[in-house]
């Protein structure tokens, strides 16, 4: 393999470009002729769709169902909820002209869709008998991105599904942001391998115009915390903005309670930062689009080992796998092994005459380079077990890190001195802004989650009565 071709600089020494090289390399995406914006290559799209369907088939069990709203809102429409307006005005990207032609109203394009979607639920709900309305949405939002883009980390486009529901009490609305919030847990953890601290957002945290938000947070490698989704109660501050009454059951005019949730293509950047190392890529495979891919090492009996291979490839996708099968006669094997390690396949499955005499093939795991010698009959129940147990141990190691690069302070300077080694930092924390704030100019530290269970504590900043939170540097 060609040093351009791999990796050339380590995950310990220099992180940010390590992981530029990781998502160009392995071809799961590319930066775009527009700045701020990225394209996302086969590879990465196929990891979004495994994503898009483990969460939409979760959620439809549930009874919501997808929709479509248009891309571009009336700018007037995000003027009606001020909090919210305030938000996102700063970052969105506004239409003026079609063609030559000026626009009599400025369209906004679609940063998120509360305000586009609510216009209607004010003229599709009447009674209770329309709730509860459980819609969600697979598309792509646009917000400006003035500092430096990251591809699937901090770009201006992103792909992502956002939940819009109505409900016609507080209590289930409550209930519908908790579980959804588990449902990411669940993503993030038994697909992705990725540990999260789940909890509620601060004040200063929270989503623009939310009663409160939720969320899940993954610690990432270099010490820094991901948000990995939001889940918010939106109270009745959009009814109010959008007139979303309903009829109760007691006669009387009520305005309802809303959510809002959402993961993104941002998941996949947690991914890779987390999981992936020296040789490039690593993908749990849970979602990986290709499970195993066989390499047959041909020499002086090219036909009978490419025959066989093509029967290992036929019995493993009869399992219900994914499976590649690199017959390429112009590279070696040797190349091809890196080649397929950068990206990220989780077995690879070589065979050449030996083991061809022995009916036996060799398994690697991505996750540890540990080889395996195995029978061809035996085959399929050996993949099928080595797949779960590199699900099961990506999630194990990180487990540790995240156990092991967690800390407590218990003052405000033991916090300073704590939080400059990176990873999460508990501490008593009263919920203010003029104390975040603080934290925050002093450490460029903020809360990322005060956990549901709550533990009583005083604030580190202000020792007024406050509950122990979580903090990091986040990006």
């Amino acid at each position: 393999m060609s040093e351009q071709l791999g990796i050339t600089v380590k995950k310990s020494e220099n992180f940010s470009e390590w992981y530029n090289q990781v998502v160009l390399k392995s071809e799961l995406a590319d930066y775009a002729a527009i700045k701020g914006f990225m394209v996302i290559r086969p590879l990465g799209y196929a990891v979004w769709e495994n994503i898009m369907k483990a969460f939409d088939g979760m959620i439809k069990k549930l009874g919501h169902k997808n929709t479509y709203f248009p891309s571009l809102i009336p700018e007037k429409f995000l003027h009606k909820e001020a909090e919210h307006f305030k938000g996102f005005v700063p970052e969105a990207f506004i239409v003026t002209h079609s063609g030559n032609n000026k626009l009599e109203e400025r369209l906004v394009v679609r940063p998120t869709s509360e305000t586009i979607m609510y216009d209607s639920y004010a003229r599709w709900i009447r009674s209770w008998r329309d709730l509860p309305l459980l819609l969600n949405q697979w598309n792509n939002v646009l917000r400006a991105e003035i500092k430096a883009t990251k591809l699937f980390l901090r770009t201006s486009e992103f792909l992502w599904q956002e939940g819009h529901t109505v409900h016609a009490t507080k209590e289930e609305a409550d209930k519908e942001v908790i579980t959804i919030l588990e449902l990411y847990k669940k993503i993030a953890e038994e697909y992705l391998a990725i540990p999260v601290i789940a909890g509620r957002k601060s004040e200063m945290e929270k989503f623009a115009g939310a009663l409160y938000t939720t969320a899940i947070e993954a610690l990432m490698p270099d010490g820094r915390a991901l948000q990995a989704g939001t889940s918010h109660n939106l109270g009745q501050n959009f009814a109010k903005a959008f007139d979303i009454k309903f009829l109760d059951k007691d006669g009387q005019n009520k305005y309802a309670w809303q959510t809002s949730w959402g993961i993104s293509t941002r998941l996949i950047g947690g991914m890779i930062m987390t999981h992936s190392d020296d040789k490039g890529l690593v993908l749990p495979p849970k979602i990986a689009p290709t499970h195993a891919v066989v390499i047959p090492i041909k020499f002086n009996e090219e036909e009978k080992v490419l025959k066989e291979a093509m029967s290992i490839k036929t019995k493993l996708e009869d399992a219900n796998l994914n499976v590649e099968l690199d017959d390429r006669n112009e590279y070696t094997p040797g190349w091809k092994f890196n080649e397929w390690e950068l990206k990220g396949v989780p077995v690879r499955i070589e065979i050449g005459p030996k083991d061809l005499k022995k009916k036996e093939v060799v398994l690697v795991r991505r996750d540890t380079s540990q080889k395996t010698s195995v029978k061809i009959s035996k085959l399929v129940k050996e993949v099928e077990s080595l797949l779960n147990d590199i699900q099961k141990n990506l999630y194990k190691k990180v487990k540790k890190f995240l156990e092991d690069e967690t800390r407590i302070a218990k003052n405000y300077q033991e916090f300073k001195e704590v939080i400059v080694a990176g990873g999460f930092v508990k501490a008593g924390f009263c919920g203010s802004r003029q104390c975040e704030e603080k934290i925050k100019n002093d450490t460029t530290a903020t809360s990322r989650v005060i956990p549901f269970k709550k533990e009583p504590v005083k604030c580190i900043i202000c020792n007024k009565d406050g509950e122990m939170t979580y903090f990091a540097k986040a990006y």
